[in-house]
Parts: structure tokens; C-alpha cells; sequence
């Protein structure tokens, strides 16, 4: 029964942050802690967190308004576990989601695993397949890990500490760790819901697609031609993913 550190950022979250949380408190997989970072919230999020008295929900809040790459790292300064997962205040795991990611990466020695997911829509949800495994060019050149699905073993990977930008720094992150020479590997079945919310930055594609190019060039410092090359790649994938 190993550990699992699930890291939650949490801004203005009230509307669906306590479904976020019933999806972890209904996990088959019972030894974990949800690290709860509150951005300084300026609605009830903190309100509808303390409702939940569970010791393994451990809710704090930051000082100051820093955005979700500080709030996470905050995060994982407090986390116990070997085995690190990531949740958003918006989204949602199947019951079995850790059980089943957790058996997949002891089975197999895994560092840096993601699984298949679901983009919640109106009438019928979009299932996200994902390959077996990515290495760095391969990724670069997609979108298929959704940070909701991401589960890492610190003693294989390292200590994880997200790029701190305030756009795209999930992404980066992952970018980051397999130009390390890890490799992600994927479990294609559909173990979480990803809830699209009107106005948020991953919803706005041509924004993130401008924020994906500024960091792939400044974070890392790609040149313009390799730049575009995998681009091109990326915004196929993108419009595959979401679209088709």
C-alpha cells in the first residue's frame, strides 16, 4: 500500500472542487494524501474544502496570489509519498484510477506514467487513447498527456518541481523530464474526466498555442526551425484530439 501524494492547486474553485474531492475520497486504493493548495481564493473554495474532515486532506493556503506552478510546487514541498499524482480542482477520477496506475508502474519498474482519459461534453464525452510510451521529440510534437493522469515515482525520477511559468507549465514540466532521459509511459484506459470550463486558459486554444511557442522557445530554447517542425505536429495532434 505505497503512499500517493496527489497535488491539487486550488483558485476560485468552488463550483466543482468538491466533486474533485468525493473522486479521491471513492479511490480503491486507500493510502494517499490530497495536498490542497489554495492560490488565495476569492469565493468559498475554502469553505466547501473544510466541509470534507478526512485527515488525508490536507488544505493550506498560500500567502499570496502566486498561480498554479507556485501552488503546486508548494504543493510538493509537503508531500510524504514515493509516488506523486496530479489533480485539478475541476477534474475527476474513475474509482480505480490509482489502484489500477499504481499496479502498472510496480509491474513494470515505471518512473513517469500517464493514462487515457475522458473531455466531459455535453452529450457525449471524447475518450483520449494514448500511446505506450513517449520519449522527448515525440512529445514535443503532441498533447496526449493529460496532467490528470500523470503519476511519478520519485525514487526512479527524482524530486519533481514544476517549471515555474504562470502558462503552460504542466507541459514544460513533462518536457523537462524526458529531455532528462525518462520516458513516459501510457496505460490506455480511461481513468479520470477532464472537464473543459469556459474562460480558463487550457480552454482558450489559440492562447495556449501562444504560450506552448513562447516557452518551447525561451523554456526550452529551441531554435525556430525546430521549433515550427515539431509545431506543425503539435497543433495536428491538437486538432485530432479535441475535434476529431
Amino acid at each position: 500500500m505505497e503512499l500517493i501524494s496527489i497535488i491539487t492547486p486550488v483558485y476560485n474553485s468552488e463550483k466543482y472542487v468538491g466533486e474533485t474531492i468525493k473522486s479521491v475520497l471513492s479511490q480503491t486504493h486507500l493510502n494517499w494524501e490530497m495536498l490542497i493548495a489554495d492560490d488565495c481564493s476569492k469565493d468559498s473554495t475554502a469553505e466547501v474544502i473544510k466541509q470534507f474532515t478526512d485527515p488525508r486532506i490536507k488544505y493550506f493556503k498560500l500567502k499570496k496570489n502566486s498561480g498554479a506552478a507556485i501552488a503546486r510546487n508548494k504543493a510538493l514541498e509537503k508531500a510524504q509519498g514515493k509516488y506523486i499524482a496530479f489533480l485539478d480542482a475541476d477534474d475527476i477520477w474513475k474509482p480505480d484510477k490509482l489502484e489500477k496506475q499504481l499496479a502498472f508502474m510496480i509491474d513494470n519498474n515505471i518512473g513517469f506514467s500517464f493514462s487515457g482519459y475522458e473531455i466531459l461534453r455535453d452529450g457525449q464525452n471524447k475518450v483520449i487513447n494514448v500511446p505506450k510510451s513517449l520519449n522527448y521529440s515525440q512529445f514535443m510534437k503532441n498533447t496526449i498527456i493529460g496532467t490528470l493522469t500523470v503519476m511519478i515515482n520519485t525514487d526512479i525520477v527524482g524530486k519533481v518541481r514544476l517549471v515555474d511559468v504562470k502558462k503552460d507549465h504542466d507541459s514544460m514540466t513533462w518536457a523537462k523530464l524526458l529531455r532528462q532521459g525518462n520516458i513516459a509511459c501510457g496505460l490506455n484506459e480511461s481513468l479520470a474526466y477532464y472537464r473543459k470550463v469556459k474562460g480558463s486558459i487550457s480552454n482558450d486554444k489559440l492562447v495556449a498555442v501562444k504560450n506552448h511557442w513562447k516557452n518551447c522557445r525561451q523554456i526550452e530554447k529551441l531554435s525556430v526551425p525546430r521549433c515550427a517542425y515539431y509545431f506543425f505536429f503539435y497543433i495536428l495532434n491538437a486538432v485530432k484530439k479535441h475535434y476529431f
